[in-house]
């Protein structure tokens, strides 16, 4: 009997040995640079948990904010064309909870400027964010809570086993290149290439409008068109913009934010219009609301493009009904920095005026 608890003690021994051994590990390799920088850090496209080591890893002047809409920009783009140090924390399917508390963080590290693409989606009703499953707030905290998930979590440890072997110089540059093919997270040797486009990639291919015409067929067909308004509901969605956003940047007017609204194809509109035209009524009186608040905020610059015509209207620029090619990308970029289609707070509504012109109007194929 003494024997099988002799066994069973060095047992459990050797199990604590091995967890507190796998949560030296991680701390020491860090793959996620939540303790410390690394010169030799890969990076993760899971850009809710990539974010909180970003923020406390880099540095930065300006954080870029948004969903699925900007995640394909790329920070050395950022920095060149706006002359800023920037840090891309945009986060595909994001809400305005999510984002707002990203946003909060970042703006605690250092950022004096945020560039914010806010698409009406995102104030749809969703988790609040200390219930959220998807978005760790201990772990951007650093609370704990957080920082034992991240030292004992088992996917960790294999992340910082494998950053160990690629760190051996025989090992480096093969690991390197498997990488990508590879179970692990931490597989992108460049955080200019966090959820960016491969250089070489077709963009002709994969937007074109063909591409769009297809996926509006596909929404507006009579079994897919009541998901055109699904989580749309107006009070609760004024109430998440002036929860998550505007009082955001009224509490940091210190800080300067670009918002825009960004550049759906017109029959993301025409698709509302011919098949849901209470969500199109939902998301024009909500952009009145946004458009009217925020140009009243001194630190804000509003931006609204929506009504290009020559953008939206032409359907090679998007690969469905509302995500546009990074040719798009290059001109949203010039457009903030020239101020070319900034909200006049004279005349707040201009240009959602124009673009409910432009979607009475619009005939397909015409």
């Amino acid at each position: 009997m003494r024997g099988s608890f002799t066994h069973l003690g060095r047992l459990l021994l050797a199990s604590i040995v091995c967890v507190l051994g796998a949560a030296l590990l991680t701390y020491a390799v860090d793959p996620l640079q939540l303790f410390r920088p690394s010169p030799r850090a890969f990076y993760s496209d899971d850009t809710r948990v990539q974010n909180a080591g970003l923020i406390r890893s880099r540095p930065f002047d300006t954080v870029f904010m948004g969903t699925s809409l900007a995640i394909h920009f790329r920070q050395s783009d950022i920095d060149r064309e706006l002359g800023v140090r920037s840090l891309k924390l945009a986060m595909t399917g994001s809400n305005s909870r999510q984002q707002a508390f990203v946003l909060e963080q970042a703006i605690e590290h250092g950022a004096k400027r945020v560039i914010w693409e806010m698409d009406d989606f995102i104030f749809v009703d969703a988790a609040d964010i200390e219930t959220d499953p998807y978005l760790s707030v201990d772990l951007y905290r650093r609370t704990a809570k957080g920082i034992a998930s991240y030292l004992f979590s088992a996917t960790m440890t294999k992340e910082s086993l494998f950053t160990l072997l690629r760190s051996i110089p025989p090992l480096q540059g093969p690991l390197t290149r498997a990488a990508p093919y590879l179970p692990v997270k931490f597989a992108l040797p460049d955080i200019d290439d966090i959820y960016a486009l491969p250089r070489d990639f077709d963009v002709a291919r994969d937007y074109n409008a063909k591409k769009t015409l297809a996926a509006f067929a596909y929404i507006t067909a009579p079994s897919r068109r009541s998901f055109l308004g699904e989580g749309y509901g107006f009070e609760a969605m004024v109430r998440h913009f002036e929860q998550d956003a505007a009082s955001l940047i009224a509490r940091h007017p210190d800080v300067s934010f670009d918002i825009y609204l960004p550049p759906y194809s017109i029959l993301q509109f025409v698709a509302m219009r011919d098949a849901s035209p209470e969500t199109l009524k939902i998301v024009t009186d909500l952009t009145a609301v946004i458009v009217q608040r925020l140009t009243q905020r001194p630190n804000v610059r509003l931006h609204d493009f929506r009504a290009i015509k020559a953008v939206t209207h032409d359907l090679n620029n998007y690969g469905d009904v509302i995500h546009h090619s990074p040719v798009v990308d290059a001109m949203i970029l010039k457009w903030l920095r020239s101020g070319e289609y900034r909200v006049d707070p004279r005349n707040p509504t201009a240009s959602l005026d124009e673009l409910k012109a432009q979607v009475e109007a619009y005939r397909l194929g015409r």
